[in-house]
């Protein structure tokens, strides 16, 4: 099953994704809506879908294309953007680490980002029941970083550069208790500026502060073993870069329920009615085959069995950097 959020004449509305067809949702007009519906009345969010589907439809492809009355909305949202947490883990799959380790090593020996990595192999898919190895954790923002499909990804004037990371992400609500439950997953890419970065592994944390995107499909329930996908860069009308990738279970150092412990462990993670957007690493990017994203580049990113692919362009800000400064109140 996969949901879409949607801006039109109507106003906000949700849908089902039907090939080229959404069937629309009566009732709530978010899928943070839908979602507490179905807490409320103790059942599967799959449920509270097909007891709320109606007769009318939208063509998909003219909405995606972006030549609709229609739009695509982040198909995840919080009606207050601050009590949506976006965050991720790093160094989850080999490459990630192999592309971290190349950025950061001054000669042959394992930097600490490898260390992790192999602390991962080692303890980062536990017994049920168990608690494994923490890995790495970062934060990307609230919900006013995250971006839908067509939307551009921005490389702020105080920045270095911009690049993409073609990941799936996790989507979860905070019930009443205080519970976190999974709603879906979805497309993801968690774009980030390497180029800082690559200055010292300390500046990890300040490169993950950027804009990321999502979409454009929710997918309730998806198969997480193993995920292939392909990410692109397009410049012109060409593809200058691509690349097949691949996610999930079986191609990662964690566990799906070790990296979900680590991030919910945390109590002011367990809010009840908070979002989290949590994305599961990146198999690839541009950056660690020497690509340089540039104004305007298309990133694509798509995954088998996530709907269609998401597509964002890519905005660089020629303006000066201004200084923030402080005043006393």
């Amino acid at each position: 099953m996969r949901l879409i959020q949607l801006k039109g004449p109507q106003g906000r509305r949700i849908g089902m994704v039907e090939d080229d067809r959404i069937r629309l949702i009566a009732g709530p007009e978010s899928i943070h809506g839908l979602a507490t519906a179905a807490l409320a009345d103790e059942i599967p969010l799959s449920a509270a879908v097909t007891s709320r589907l109606n007769t009318d439809f939208l063509n998909y492809d003219a909405i995606y294309q972006g030549v609709s009355e229609w739009q695509i909305l982040t198909p995840i949202d919080h009606p207050e953007p601050s009590r949506c947490l976006v965050s991720g883990t790093g160094l989850s799959h080999i490459r990630s680490a192999h592309n971290r380790q190349a950025m950061h090593a001054a000669d042959e020996h394992p930097t600490d980002s490898m260390r992790m990595y192999q602390w991962g192999l080692e303890g980062g898919r536990p017994a049920p029941g168990e608690v494994g190895v923490s890995p790495e954790w970062f934060y990307k923002g609230t919900g006013t970083s995250l971006r839908a499909h067509n939307q551009p990804l921005e490389v702020p004037p105080y920045a270095n550069a911009g690049g993409e990371e073609p990941e799936i992400a996790g989507v979860y609500i905070v019930d009443g208790a205080g519970a976190p439950r999974r709603i879906a997953m979805v497309t993801g890419n968690e774009f980030s500026d390497h180029e800082f970065e690559k200055k010292n592994y300390l500046y990890l944390a300040a490169s993950k502060l950027r804009t990321c995107a999502i979409g454009p499909e929710l997918v309730v329930d998806p198969d997480f073993s193993l995920v292939s996908g392909e990410v692109a860069i397009e410049r012109g009308g060409e593809t200058v870069w691509s690349k097949q990738i691949h996610t999930g279970e079986s191609v990662m150092c964690h566990s799906l329920a070790n990296l979900e412990h680590h991030h919910f462990k945390f109590e002011p993670h367990r809010r009840p009615g908070d979002l989290h957007v949590h994305f599961f690493g990146a198999d690839a990017f541009s950056f660690g085959e020497g690509v340089r994203l540039q104004d305007g580049d298309i990133m694509q990113v798509q995954f088998a069995a996530f709907g269609r692919p998401l597509r964002n362009p890519v905005h660089v800000a020629h303006s000066a950097v201004e200084l923030v400064a402080v005043r006393p109140v």
